[in-house]
């Protein structure tokens, strides 16, 4: 019996709830319930590094794996409470500059955050800009499948938390090495500690070789 700690990578099988319906999901079944041609996707985290709501996060420490689980997470443990102060009265002149016509009970995203429009009147407008399920309780059902060893598993996962993408690496010995533009110099030299902390070896950074074609092209273009 393996159980789980803190620092693990996990891949995890997970159903999220919120007053009976699925919100969230990567089980084919219940993923078709929110959308018909969503495909579920391989979930992997790392437990205490809040990749899911904390109430989630906390639960998956001292679990085993291949055992199923159901848990209640509270609000507050979730997407939070409510706030007031999110609901705002937003000018109707607003959305018209943005060739929007907003109505009672329409979502749309603005400045990064899901709206729920909650009255229009006049020229106003009260939008809601509170996370859709805050203030409620959440019901995950979850498997913790496997607990992730292999250094360049590992290395994929931090490398799509932090960066939203996995870039070009190889793994070397106790170091992983990354290429990429010399742009990005500063930004692996911000994850190094991190990097270490999590995958327990050094992150390196090489400046990629410009390809053959891009620096014919410049040729090209002074010739020109």
């Amino acid at each position: 019996m393996e159980i789980i700690n803190k620092k693990d990578f996990v891949e995890i099988k997970f159903s999220g709830y919120s007053n009976g319906n699925v919100f969230d999901s990567n089980i084919d079944e219940d993923l078709k319930k929110i959308s018909k041609d969503a495909k579920p996707k391989e979930t992997i985290v790392i437990v205490g590094e809040s990749m899911v709501v904390s109430g989630f996060d906390r639960a998956l420490e001292g679990k085993e794996i291949g055992k199923d689980y159901e848990i209640k997470v509270p609000a507050k443990d979730g997407f939070g409470e409510r706030r007031k102060e999110l609901v705002k009265t937003i000018p109707l002149k607003i959305f018209r500059e943005k060739k929007i016509n907003p109505y009672p009970g329409m979502i749309l995203a603005m400045d990064e955050n899901l709206v729920r429009i909650i009255t229009v009147s006049g020229a106003r407008v009260m939008a809601d800009f509170n996370n859709p399920l805050a203030g409620k309780e959440l019901v995950y059902k979850f498997k913790i499948v496997r607990k992730i060893q292999d250094g360049k598993e590992k290395a994929k996962t931090v490398f799509e938390s932090m960066l939203r993408f996995v870039p070009d690496f190889e793994l070397k010995g106790n170091e992983i090495v990354m290429k990429g533009p010399k742009f990005m110099e500063k930004i692996v030299d911000a994850l190094k500690e991190k990097f270490k902390e999590l995958v327990g070896k050094e992150l390196k950074f090489e400046i990629e070789e410009e390809k053959a074609e891009q620096k014919e092209d410049k040729t090209e273009e002074k010739k020109a």
